[in-house]
Order: structure tokens, then sequence, then C-alpha cells
């Protein structure tokens, strides 16, 4: 058996409790993993409050990192013992579970449990958001939202080493100040500040090619009137709540826009690209370009209290759970 936080309707935090599941022997082409760490993403945040429908009962999570126990038939891209680590797998705030082999990686040496757990499904969004969904190049100027949060830290420091000069929000000066820290030129505060107008001026008037939209509801038509003709609004999560129906009339009327809702799933639906954007993850985080910043651990049993607080915006940097 393994300990594991379930949920049998969709709700609040207090839907989440602690429960037994049965852990079976891996079939073929799986792996039975040992947790180290679990790492605590806003996306299951949608889905325990519904907004991303899943089959329930469920146990919550989608990241992880621990220990191979044992492979399932025809398994040999690893073996019991390897330090390994995934993103995109439901059912990951447990102490154990099977999983699909081809959607593990294995974690270099340099790189902790704790650090896998925390950055996999970060470091990968923020991966395939910069260099594949718009690659940016040296000399670009973006606009990241949600600056000072998981995705938002990795994404500075990881826009800084490509020389893109990157314009951040964040909801609080001491948010704000956090993203200064790992790379944001400028850091404008949504509370107090008038976005497209700070971005306006220190863009010349011309706005950004591309920004970055991970909060939804509360930013989206900011994030659009941010853009400068032909630019591209990535709109890749929903912190504030889902983007309303919109009139794509808006996209002609400021200027020949683009707008994509893309997925960490699709991006690394084929092991090649899942490889491939593992090693570059890897890679940053190896060479010292990009640090992890957990700065939040929980018991497993506490996984509540840490969706409240990431809910109620108490939280920095990247959030884990401790089997």
């Amino acid at each position: 058996m393994s300990k594991a936080i379930c949920f049998k309707e969709f709700g609040g935090p207090e839907v989440l409790g602690l429960c037994d599941v049965e852990v079976r022997s891996p079939g073929p082409g799986e792996a039975l993993i040992r947790h180290e760490a679990v790492g605590v993403n806003f996306v299951d945040v949608y889905q325990r409050n519904g907004l991303y429908k899943v089959a329930l009962p469920a146990v919550a999570g989608n990241e992880g990192a621990g220990v191979v126990e044992a492979v399932g038939e025809g398994v040999t891209l690893f073996k019991v013992g390897d330090r390994v680590a995934y993103a995109g797998a439901l059912g990951s705030y447990c102490d154990k579970r099977t999983v699909a082999a081809d959607r593990l990686v294995l974690i270099p040496d340099l790189v902790s449990f704790e650090q896998a757990a925390a950055m996999m499904l970060k470091g990968l969004t923020v991966q395939y958001l910069i260099r594949r969904t718009y690659r940016v190049q040296k000399g670009d100027t973006v606009l990241f939202h949600a600056a000072a949060g998981g995705v938002g830290l990795i994404a500075c420091q990881w826009l800084k080493h490509l020389g893109a000069r990157v314009i951040a929000t964040a909801g609080s000066e001491e948010k704000c100040e956090l993203a200064r820290q790992h790379g944001a030129d400028a850091c404008l505060n949504y509370s107090t500040d008038n976005i497209v107008e700070r971005v306006r001026e220190l863009t010349g008037g011309e706005g950004v090619p591309v920004v970055y939209d991970g909060v939804g509801k509360d930013t989206f038509e900011t994030s659009l009137r941010c853009l400068r003709p032909f630019g591209l609004l990535v709109s890749f999560g929903n912190a504030s709540g889902p983007v309303p129906p919109v009139d794509l009339s808006i996209l002609s009327q400021l200027g020949s826009l683009y707008l994509t809702r893309p997925t960490l799933n699709t991006y690394a639906a084929r092991r090649a690209d899942l490889e491939q954007m593992a090693a570059e993850l890897f890679e940053v985080i190896a060479s010292g370009a990009v640090k992890v910043e957990i700065n939040q651990r929980y018991a497993l049993q506490d996984a509540a209290q840490a969706h409240r607080d990431l809910e109620g915006r108490k939280t920095t940097g990247c959030t884990i759970l401790l089997p």
C-alpha cells in the first residue's frame, strides 16, 4: 500500500485527504517509483477544483522524483536504483506509484531529488514557452506575468541567460524585488501600476513581441494591449480563473495579434521531445545559469495547506511535498 492524497469530489483544499492506495506491480513498459519529493503546481489546483476535469476518485499531483524499485517487461531505459523524475502524470501525491517508464527521465548527479521534483513541470514549461512556443532571441523584450512564482523565477533567469530584456509583473513590491534579483530588468506591480502604460513607456510606445501569461482572467486583456503589431500572447495558465469567451476581432483591432494556449503534455508527447527538453533544462541548471528556489516544504499529509497557500498567493518560487 501507498500513502496518498486523494479527492473524491471537486472543490476547495478541504476535499484533499490522506488515503491508502494499492500499488500494483509494474506491467509492460512501466516502472515502480519510490518518491523522495513531490512537486506542487497550479495544475494540481485546477484538477482538484474541477476546472480541469479528471476521473474521480483521484490521487492529486502531477510531478515527482525518486528511485526506481522495479521495472516491467520491455523497459530498457531504466533499471532498479536509478534516480528519476517526471512531470505531467496525474497521481504523484503519494510515497510510491507505478508510472509509464517512457515519461521518466534520469536525474543528473548534480541535481537533487528535491530540485528535480520542484522543477520538472515548471522547468519543462519554461523550456517549451521560451524555446519553442516563441523562440526568444538575444535582444528580445518580453513580458512575463507572475514572475515571483515557481515558473516565473525560472523564466526570469533563463530569459536573462538568453540575453533577453525581461519586463516582469508581480503582486507586491516584495515579489517584484524577488523577480529583479532573478533577472528581471523591470518589475511592474499589477496591484498599483497601470501595466499597459508602463510597458509602452519601457518599449518606447512599441509594445512587446510576446507576453507569457499564466494568470488568466485578470490579465488577459492587459496582455493583449501590451503587444506590438503581430505580437503573440501565450496564455498558459489560469491562476486568477479561466479567461472568459473572447471575441476574436480584438486580435485584428489591436494589430493582427496571435493567441495560443499551449500545454506541456502536447509539447512533450513524443519521447524524443521530452528527452531534448529535459536535457536543455538540466543543462541550464547544472551550469548555474538557472537556480531552483524551493521556498516552501510541506509534509505529504499537509497537501491541503500547501494548496491554500498557493491559491492565497502566499508562496514564492517552488513548493514541494515530502512523503
